[in-house]
């Protein structure tokens, strides 16, 4: 019998990797560094406060300060999961774990990542769009050749905020497209570092470019829950309401992505009661914040007019 511990491990461990590589938004993971996690759907994360100078002394010295390091207690709202039936007659032992890996590849890539990365998306743009007099937010633009100066405009709003740190750019392929001919084959390009993978892509004013497909751009989504009527396929769908994104501008160090896989579970056939099938039971929790003080180091711009 085969060591199903050992191919669960194995499991979670490159599923994990592959995550994090193929997430549009896998960059955002590096922020989660400092946040505790200790099973289950809760994290700590850290928030820090400090004073300002004040005036030096010749005679007292330095006038004293005080620092504050609290952990604010968050709850990841998305607690998604399915179970994977093969069955019995379809592998053996020596080929499991090679089907297995090509079933929950392929789910990672076409449904698990999508979904990650269009909630994330839409919540930083919400996020954005709840900035008080629309500061972080363009609405109404259709792509065109004035593209490079509409991406210049989001970045100044974060720089005029007061983030200089680095900013990564979510943008549609049209945006890409329409980016490259506006340069005329001129648009340098940059490393890229995600997941300890390092690619080159393009950029503008040092931020680099990261082409996202058009169906994970949307400013709310609407989650199946795989099992009632019409939403048995799972995953998400464009919300009723949503609009459609050209480019997010997103400081690197801003969103506080967090996405955990429980402990996966896999029956044998002989171990599995329902069905003479191999059984593969997985979940995955996961959120994102943008803490208060952070909310300016956004910037979305959205093909849709204001409602």
């Amino acid at each position: 019998m085969p060591n199903v511990l050992e191919y669960a491990k194995l499991f979670e461990t490159n599923l994990d990797l592959l995550a994090i590589q193929t997430l549009k938004t896998g960059f955002m993971d590096g922020n989660s560094g400092k946040v505790k996690y200790s099973g289950g759907n809760e994290v700590k994360v850290p928030k820090m406060s400090v004073q300002g100078l004040g005036d030096y002394s010749r005679e007292n010295g330095y006038t004293s300060g005080s620092v504050s390091l609290v952990y604010q207690t968050l709850t990841m709202t998305q607690d998604r999961g399915r179970k994977f039936l093969i069955d019995a007659m379809d592998v053996d032992e020596t080929n499991f774990i090679a089907n297995a890996s090509d079933v929950m590849g392929e789910f990672q890539r076409t449904r698990l990542v999508p979904e990650i990365d269009a909630y994330r998306i839409s919540k930083l743009a919400t996020t954005a769009m709840g900035v008080a007099g629309d500061t972080q937010v363009e609405y109404g633009y259709t792509v065109g050749n004035d593209i490079i100066n509409k991406i210049k405009k989001g970045i100044k709003a974060i720089r005029s905020a007061g983030y200089d740190g680095e900013l990564d750019i979510l943008a549609t392929y049209d945006v890409i497209g329409a980016v490259e001919e506006a340069v005329l084959g001129k648009l340098t390009a940059m490393t890229f570092a995600q997941g300890g993978i390092n690619t080159q892509v393009p950029q503008i004013d040092g931020c680099p470019l990261i082409a996202v497909p058009s169906n994970r751009m949307y400013t709310a989504i609407t989650l199946y829950d795989g099992k009632t009527a019409g939403q048995e396929a799972g995953g998400y769908i464009k919300g009723t309401s949503a609009k459609d994104i050209n480019f997010i501008i997103v400081a690197r160090t801003s969103p506080i992505a967090v996405t955990k896989q429980d402990k996966m579970r896999i029956f044998t056939p002989e171990t599995y009661q329902n069905a003479n099938s191999w059984s593969m039971d997985y979940r995955r929790y996961h959120d994102i914040w943008v803490l208060d003080n952070k909310k300016n180091s956004l910037f979305v711009n959205i093909k849709d007019t204001k409602a």
